[in-house]
């Protein structure tokens, strides 16, 4: 799984489409609300005070999904970090570990270009060679 294009993809993209998509739910959670404001404090008997927050069923569902995707994709990134041969010489394992941890979705990202889609280009260019 470790070595899976679409879940090592998966796993850089994910956390920040989620994180996107996290607020753009917010955005629509909160206009929401303003936008019954007005009903809610003109209307004696009509709208109840529970429906202002319909919309926070799904916001909180987007908010899981990110806690999850983001938590995965930090073991995933983690693991495969670990079992990466060129990060064995000097301190590059620690420096990535703590960028994943630090920097979150971002650092991962960094890492799927530079380690993965980076020195698969140049494992290839070296078997054509030799």
């Amino acid at each position: 799984m470790l070595h899976n294009k679409f879940w090592q993809g998966f796993f850089a993209i994910g956390p920040i489409i989620m994180f996107v998509l996290f607020f753009i739910t917010y955005f629509i959670f909160i206009f929401s609300m303003i936008g019954n404001l007005h009903e809610l404090e003109n209307s004696s008997d009509g709208m109840p005070p529970a429906s202002m927050f319909a919309g926070m069923g799904v916001f909180f569902i987007f908010l899981l999904l990110m806690l999850f995707t983001s938590l995965g994709s930090l073991i995933f990134y983690i693991m495969h970090a670990v079992q990466n041969q060129n990060l064995k010489q000097g301190n590059a394992l620690v420096v990535w570990i703590l960028l994943f941890v630090f920097v979150g979705g971002i650092g991962k990202l960094i890492y799927w270009i530079i380690e993965i889609l980076g020195k698969k280009n140049t494992v290839k260019l070296q078997n054509q060679d030799g």
